[in-house]
């Protein structure tokens, strides 16, 4: 049988040994079965020792990165034979390099949960940005506690978390341990108008809502402006307008665009900025690897470079 593993990660009293607990207490992994609880770094918060042993759970503890090896995982196996793991992951190491390691036999990774601290996340993105999204871009689910209904930027932190990773399940908590509705994210244009026009500081925004809400594009004219993008990969006619954006540090740059058709397309010259006017269809696409937008040109015209050629989400 297969052995899940939970990896809990986040940086430094961001929620993780409290979230661990209400897991075990609630007997969402747990369920009486023997489990091992992997801890790699020492918070304020502790488990309570009869609450482990009521729940047969097992504890190891290491806190050297160079002692958290693939053969030290084996040796918790031979010596705890779980049926379930739980890892509090330090959040000073990289998710990616846990993503890549080889589990023992039959340990299988279920899930990774992060824990973030809403109050600070600004914090975290402007000064550890890299670990931040390394740590963002492997979770399938993130939660963020501390959430102030009146000074939490809701829609900010989803649209950090998104670029990074569209498949992440999102919770906010707020300060009393209520989770929070984050509603309809407040757009800065009018999506109900027949022609939208997307101003440059607002392209990551619209980018983003229109990966998620294509719907909300359908059947209406968008304007925006972008950098030319051809492949050789690309069916004849279609080029991507779309400009640049730094995810997690200032090396890790990705180009963010749709698919746009246009009988000029083969005239267009790569990194030449232009103004599209565009109807937006929902298509089935191979370079989507499923459903996504896709822009039917009206009309392209040449442009300047926007003022901040970089792509920001706030």
């Amino acid at each position: 049988m297969e052995i899940p593993v939970y990896l809990i990660t986040g940086f430094l009293e961001s929620g993780k040994t409290t979230f661990i607990q209400q897991v075990i207490l609630e007997g969402n992994f747990v369920e009486d079965e023997k489990t091992l609880l992997i801890l790699t770094e020492e918070g304020e918060t502790e488990i309570e020792p009869e609450l482990l042993k009521q729940y047969n759970v097992d504890v190891v503890t290491v806190e050297d990165k160079a002692d958290f090896t693939v053969e030290f995982l084996k040796k918790c196996r031979r010596d705890y034979r779980p049926q379930q793991v739980i890892i509090e992951y330090n959040g000073m190491w990289p998710v990616s390099e846990f993503m890549s390691m080889k589990l023992p036999f039959n340990w299988e990774l279920f899930q990774v949960v992060s824990t973030v601290d809403a109050s600070n996340f600004q914090l975290y993105m402007n000064n550890m940005r890299s670990l931040m999204g390394d740590i963002l871009s492997c979770t399938g689910m993130a939660i963020f506690n501390r959430c102030n209904e009146e000074t939490t930027d809701i829609s900010y932190l989803i649209r950090n978390v998104k670029v990074l990773n569209n498949q992440a399940e999102l919770i906010f908590e707020a300060e009393n341990g209520d989770i929070l509705d984050p509603g309809e994210d407040i757009l800065p244009y009018n999506v109900n108008q027949d022609i939208i026009e997307i101003s440059d500081e607002n392209y990551g925004i619209w980018y983003l809502d229109a990966l998620d809400h294509g719907e909300r594009y359908e059947g209406k004219q968008v304007v925006i402006k972008g950098m030319v993008f051809r492949s050789e990969k690309f069916d004849d006619g279609y080029f991507v307008p779309g400009r640049m954006a730094m995810t997690c540090c200032a090396d890790d740059v990705t180009f963010l665009g749709f698919l746009c058709k246009s009988q000029f397309a083969s005239r267009l010259k790569n990194k030449q900025w232009v103004r599209v006017t565009a109807e937006v269809t929902l298509e089935n696409r191979e370079e989507y690897h499923g459903i996504g937008p896709v822009l039917h040109a009206k009309r392209i015209e040449k442009a300047s470079k926007p003022e901040e050629d970089m792509v920001y989400f706030n």
